[in-house]
């Protein structure tokens, strides 16, 4: 998943006029159409010219200007588009705002779209000065307003990327007279490297949603692969990032700044805003900041409010309209439940008539606990989960739902230390970041934890971590003893009476890197919590228009089932009462790569596994294997075709997946608890009853005997590999599903994993296996399946596809001597035949049959007791794929 932000949003802005000299831009290519802008007052038509421009630099720039179509002057702004997009994200947008009176000038950023040049994360001397020389086009534009010669008068909007070369822009060039970021950062290395923690699952989708790491400056791409192998952010890589950061010249960003940050944003969160506001305040410029309900974590991104309150606010900066409201000095989206006549999300606004920043009001909340030990395991393996990137997307995201009192997080016991408040007495909102701190002793020089603050319900209700969001910090020097105050993310949720407040102080999170080393922390409570409440926020009296604020029930209600009961309860196909008793059929199954309308990664592929079968899936590297068990266990979805277990049809959550078991690319273990510890910990999560785990049968297949007993620290890798099996085979599935099962174990552990899959179908349920040692799965395996560049090559049994070859062994009733063999070797239509202790083994030329054969080895007298095919796997399968394996 990509960076880029779903509506209309993103811009860029330009350096100082010093950047810009001699630095015009050059137009190659240009053409010219009228566009209509509907609506019910049928506003006029808007001209749009699409032309790609030279910079000074060479690097040439895909653009599209907007102009209203009537005569006269009109203040000009800049859109520019999220990470990984283009222009084209940001069209509606533009339309909208030159009907209503703007000259509007799109562009895809440098290595995006159509433009060329390497992405330089808003290098000043590359993105930013881009900016600068499209406002020198501006300034030379007929329909775009002047403040005096060349400097046009010119505002820039843009979400992520974009809001952050808006703010660049603004310190850079001081023609520039307001902006309006969104969603976006104040000082990269901050966002990507917090309190000296690397961010590595978000840095590594900004490495890959832009092309991968070649298609970035030389610099960012060795700060990158140094960063990213090391796991901890080194002052050099601070440095390049700072260099690209808005914190870099905030002395300088003086003109009116509305700031759109998002609730459900674990890449730039609340306090990047909060800084900007702070920095920007102070120079004296008019300063707004909007929390909305989404963010990179998904969420509602609330488009049409905020691109009218973007507009209101050029409409007053840029056009000086005295009457345009530009809004609340602070506003925040605050999430109130699910309306019980319709599902949707019930939203209100809160706002306040001067920022109150992420401190203020604060009250003490007690905590309790004794001091505490917890293991950073070896590996950072299994790691704790907080938020997930970019998860949210279309279903509301999971920082928008915990609002909601759901959410996904998970601690793993002995990894954490945990705090908690007395329930409390009262409503409690928390507006801003939360503040302890504790006392963190480490056995290795420096410790690195995950600070978050629960939600806890009274009785067995599931916490909940608002918005999703953890605050990592390293703690170096740690050896010793040190006090260490921690600022939690800046959420608004309110914790209702009676229930408590859970500091937990994690060793490991998924999306970032903790030490590999193995560690052990103790931590102790030195303060009480502090909550900032912000009581100058007030909550509207009254619900605000639905077309604004309410999600669609459907949307809503479908990210609940998602999450509460991992089930997608959309409409499906109905059973099909003959399949009822098949394991798995596939019919016409298709899945087309990402943003490709010909390019398949599975193409029309069918075929059926009955009950009893070992089936083994083979093909080389991108034949669309993993896609296609990826779509079995309903993790994607297919584009054409559909896959039947059972007779049910596969969704993401269908039922019958509670039939499937599955093995993927390993297992995480706590490496403390015993095998039989973690088997019970992992069926306890999964929320079904104990009795419906089948342990005791699944564990006799795996045969581990009295290791189960031991830590998993101490098993082989072979063991380890059983113990993920058992825990696949949990519940005992009817269809088992195994990923390369066999890797990193040595023969006789992999004779061990053949004799489980052997023994797991004997008892009349099905196994499908993927693996590249073609030797064991040709001793392993009753039927195959082939497949090459997305498509069925050949399915049956083994001994129909290995036995289809060009290669016979001759059985004889008793040796035959060597002028013998080389009279058969002789024969025409023999390539070559062989000695073997029991006969010969014959290779036969294209043509030649084994009828053919028999009838020369009679008339040579050779004593011929059987005749039969002989090839190995390896060989049919190379025949089968052209040898392209």
């Amino acid at each position: 998943m990509d960076l880029r932000l779903p509506g209309p949003r993103g811009l860029l802005r330009g350096p100082r006029r010093w950047l810009a000299a001699g630095a015009a831009l050059v137009v190659l290519a240009g053409a010219g159409t009228w566009t209509a802008v509907a609506s019910a007052d049928d506003p006029p038509a808007v001209h749009r010219a699409d032309r790609v421009m030279s910079t000074a630099g060479g690097v040439r720039l895909d653009t599209s200007y907007f102009t209203p179509a009537g005569p006269g002057r009109h203040p000009a702004v800049l859109l520019g588009h999220g990470f990984g997009g283009s222009k084209d994200d940001v069209r509606q947008q533009a339309e909208d705002l030159a009907a209503g009176g703007y000259a509007v000038l799109t562009w895809s950023a440098r290595g995006f779209g159509r433009s060329t040049g390497r992405i330089g994360l808003n290098d000043p001397k590359g993105e930013v000065a881009d900016v600068s020389r499209l406002i020198d086009w501006l300034a030379r534009q007929p329909q775009v307003r002047l403040d005096g010669p060349g400097d046009p008068r010119v505002g820039i909007a843009g979400a992520s990327y974009g809001g952050a070369v808006s703010l660049l822009a603004a310190g850079y060039d001081h023609r520039v007279d307001a902006i309006a970021p969104e969603i976006t950062y104040w000082n990269l290395a901050d966002a990507l490297f917090p309190n000296g923690v690397f961010k590595k699952l978000w840095a590594g989708i900004f490495f890959n949603s832009g092309g991968g790491c070649a298609r970035f400056e030389p610099a960012l791409c060795r700060m990158y692969e140094r960063v990213a192998e090391s796991g901890k952010p080194d002052a050099d890589a601070r440095r390049i990032l700072q260099e690209r950061s808005p914190s870099a010249v905030a002395d300088r960003i003086k003109v009116p700044t509305l700031l759109v940050q998002g609730q459900t944003d674990s890449l730039f969160p609340l306090g990047q805003a909060d800084a900007a506001q702070k920095a920007i305040r102070a120079g004296g410029a008019p300063v707004a900041v909007d929390w909305i309900a989404g963010g990179h974590d998904g969420g509602d991104l609330e488009s049409g409010r905020i691109q009218a309150r973007v507009t209101a606010w050029f409409d007053r900066y840029l056009k000086q309209d005295g009457s345009a409201g530009t809004g609340p000095a602070f506003r925040v989206t605050r999430t109130g439940g699910i309306d019980s006549t319709d599902g949707a999300a019930l939203q209100r606004g809160a706002s306040a008539s001067t920022y109150p920043g992420l401190d203020s009001g604060a009250r003490a909340v007690a905590l309790t606990g004794r001091e505490q030990r917890f293991q950073n395991p070896p590996g950072a393996n299994p790691p704790a989960v907080s938020a997930l990137p970019g998860l949210g997307g279309a279903d509301g995201g999971l920082g928008r739902l915990s609002a909601l009192g759901l959410g996904v997080s998970l601690d793993f016991p002995g990894q954490y230390a945990r705090f908690d408040s007395a329930p409390l007495g009262s409503d409690l909102r928390i507006t801003g970041s939360p503040t302890v701190t504790v006392h963190v002793t480490s056995s290795s020089d420096d410790a690195v934890l995950f600070a978050k603050v629960y939600d806890v319900g009274p009785g067995s209700s599931r916490p909940v971590l608002p918005a999703q969001l953890v605050d990592p910090v390293r703690v170096e020097g740690a050896r010793h003893g040190k006090d260490v105050t921690l600022t939690l993310p800046a959420v608004d949720h309110e914790v209702q009476k009676g229930h408590r407040l859970r500091l937990v102080l994690a060793s490991t999170d998924l999306g970032y890197a903790s030490p590999a080393a193995p560690a052990t922390y103790t931590v102790a409570l030195k303060s009480d919590l502090s909550v900032p409440t912000a009581p100058g926020v007030r909550t509207a009296a009254a619900p605000l228009p639905a077309w604004v604020w309410w999600l669609p029930a459907a949307a809503t209600l479908a990210a609940l089932a998602l999450l509460l009961t991992a089930r997608r309860r959309s409409t499906a196909p109905a059973p099909d009462p003959e399949l009822s008793g098949v394991p798995l059929q596939i019919t016409g199954l298709s899945k087309r790569y990402a943003r490709s309308a010909d390019r398949y990664a599975v193409r029309d592929l069918s075929f059926r596994v009955e009950r009893g079968q070992v089936l083994g899936l083979l093909g080389p590297n991108g034949a669309g294997k993993t896609t296609t068990l990826r779509m079995l266990m309903g993790l994607i979805r297919p584009d054409d075709g559909e896959i039947r277990v059972f007779g049910h049809a596969i969704r993401p959550g269908a039922p019958v997946l509670s039939r499937v078991g599955a093995f993927v690319e390993g297992a995480g273990f706590l490496p403390h608890l015993s095998g039989r510890e973690n088997l019970e910990l992992y069926w306890r999560a999964t929320g079904r009853p104990p009795g419906d785990a089948h342990l005791e049968e699944a564990l006799e297949i795996a045969g581990l005997g009295d290791a189960l007993a031991r830590a998993v620290r101490t098993y082989s890798q072979g063991m380890r590999q059983r113990l993920a099996i058992a825990q696949a085979m949990l519940g005992l599935p009817d269809l088992l599903i195994l990923d390369e099962p066999t890797n990193g174990l040595d023969p006789p552990q992999i004779r061990e994993m053949r004799e489980v899959m052997i023994r797991y179908a004997a008892g009349g349920r099905t196994v499908i296996v993927s693996s590249h040692l073609l030797a064991e799965v040709e001793q392993s395996c009753t039927h195959l399946v082939v497949m090459d560049r997305g498509r069925l090559v050949q399915a049956g049994p083994v001994g129909e596809i290995v036995g289809s070859g060009d290669t016979l062994l001759v059985g004889t009733a008793e040796p035959v001597d060597e002028p013998v063999a080389g009279k058969v070797a002789a024969l025409p239509g023999v390539a070559s035949a062989t000695r073997t202790g029991d006969g010969l083994l014959v290779r036969l030329e294209s043509g030649a049959t084994a009828e053919g054969l028999v009838a020369e080895l009679v008339r040579l007298e050779v004593p011929v007791a059987s005749v039969g095919p002989h090839r190995r796997l390896e060989d049919a399968f190379l025949t089968l794929i052209g040898g392209s394996a």
